[in-house]
């Protein structure tokens, strides 16, 4: 087997750094130790002083469009862009074309993502009105989990039958992580807009339409389901101050039945960005008030929020640039997503340990992944290497979404990814792909589901 030995690395890991060495050997992590002596003539040698090493980021939610949609993105595309910003797994999203909600067409996309995905992957399944009986066949040992939409869903998506809805939560163990926007509130402050402006809403009212109302209504609603039934609920991409309020930093994560994600724009912008970033910064929900931003962060910091996480959802220039109406929420993060908040760290809004803590740990505990998430021995060796004084401005040369624009674009970050290992791959190295495929499927330690 193949030996690297990373060097002089300050190894981020479980709420510490300590400067020290990591043995890899084929796929694994093997040894971590003060110093570590190569004991072969073959072995690569990475001197890190001076670097951060991190277990790979884990990325609970993304939309990268195969199958279907492939003009806006390709697994292959999005996965090579994620591991240049140090995200080495990826969880995604089942609203594709056609949407993952039976076992047939969930398994097509892990049969794609096993011959064209550079990181780790999983998929949802997708919980719709009337298809329970395929939802529960769903194998909890090598499927993420079931992703319902009480908002804002594609298709035949959105999940509003009460009953169906209960018996959803009451007749599976499994994880079930929920989109939260009310939509009959939605409709109707859409409705208001409309007959003011026709399709040309000002961008600006986007979080008047998509409301604190509408989000925390469905919230806390899905949330005292969770509490009646028993369910394992993750609640994605928190975007108010107010909803944080219905999480709790009182027991340790292993034990939360109800766990909650943000996601990276809505801790970096907020409704003062609409005036310059316009369409470009339409996400469902949507990024909110200065206060709203705040409070996320605030929770964030105390736990009640467990995840960062990307939504990465992109679209092409062309669809975002359309009138309010007709430009489609969500847009491009994976790439820049752990580079922003390294920003925030040098800033002094978090540190390091927490980054890892809610982009590495949280999700590998949440979601029960086997071997992932933390360097230790006997791991798999997904493992970022990062330059903390080396700055970059993001431009479209370096953009590697298909859809080739970036929310983040004139964007100076002065961390940058110059490694990532991939199953003890170096998949990527100072800009450079070692274009081989190795992601995985990702598993879970769920037998008892």
């Amino acid at each position: 087997m193949s030996l690297t030995l990373i060097k002089n690395a300050q190894i981020v890991n479980e709420g510490v750094i300590i400067e020290g060495d990591v043995l890899i050997d084929g796929e694994y992590i093997v040894d971590i130790d003060a110093s570590i002596s190569s004991k072969s003539a073959d072995t690569t040698i990475i001197d890190a002083e001076g670097k951060y090493l991190i277990p790979g980021a884990i990325d609970d939610q993304v939309h990268f469009r195969e199958p279907g949609l492939t003009h806006k993105a390709t697994i292959k595309s999005e996965s090579k862009a994620a591991i240049a910003g140090g995200i080495t797994s990826f969880i995604e999203m089942p609203n594709t074309v056609p949407q993952a909600t039976t076992q047939k067409l969930l398994e097509k996309k892990f049969k794609i993502a096993a011959n064209s995905s550079y990181a780790n992957y999983s998929f949802m399944f997708g919980g719709t009105n009337d298809n329970l009986d395929e939802l529960l066949k769903t194998d909890p040992t090598n499927v993420a989990g079931i992703k319902l939409f009480l908002g804002s869903s594609t298709g035949d998506m959105l999940v509003d039958d009460e009953k169906t809805l209960e018996k959803i939560f009451s007749s599976t163990n499994m994880l079930i992580a929920v989109h939260c926007e009310d939509e009959a509130t939605v409709k109707k402050n859409l409705n208001t807009y409309l007959k003011e402006y026709g399709d040309d809403i000002p961008i600006e009212l986007h979080p008047k339409i998509r409301s604190e109302e509408a989000c925390y209504l469905s919230s806390s609603k899905a949330i005292e389901l969770a509490k009646k039934t028993g369910a394992r609920l993750h609640v994605f991409h928190l975007s108010t101050a107010k909803e944080t309020a219905l999480f709790t930093n009182k027991i340790p994560i292993e034990k939360k039945q109800i766990t909650a994600e943000v996601c990276v724009h809505h801790l970096w912008f907020d409704e003062r960005d609409y005036k310059t970033k316009g369409t470009f910064i339409k996400w469902n929900p949507a990024v909110k008030t200065k206060k709203d931003k705040e409070g996320l962060w605030k929770a964030l910091l105390e736990d009640k929020i467990d995840v960062i996480a990307s939504d990465h959802a992109p679209h092409t220039k062309e669809e975002k640039e359309q009138v309010y109406t007709k430009a489609p929420s969500g847009g491009p993060l994976v790439q820049h997503a752990l580079p922003a908040l390294l920003q925030a760290h040098r800033q002094g809004k978090i540190s390091i340990e927490k980054i890892i803590e809610k982009m590495c740990h949280n999700p590998a505990k949440i979601f029960k992944i086997k071997k992932r998430g933390f360097i230790k021995k006997g791991y798999y060796a997904d493992l970022v290497l990062i330059d903390v004084s080396s700055p970059w401005t993001v431009t479209k040369d370096n953009i590697l979404y298909k859809c080739g624009w970036s929310p983040f674009e004139g964007t100076t970050f002065y961390s940058k990814i110059t490694h990532t290992f991939v199953n003890g791959h170096l998949a990527y190295q100072n800009g450079i792909f070692h274009n081989t495929i190795k992601g995985k499927r990702l598993l879970f330690n769920r037998t008892n589901e």
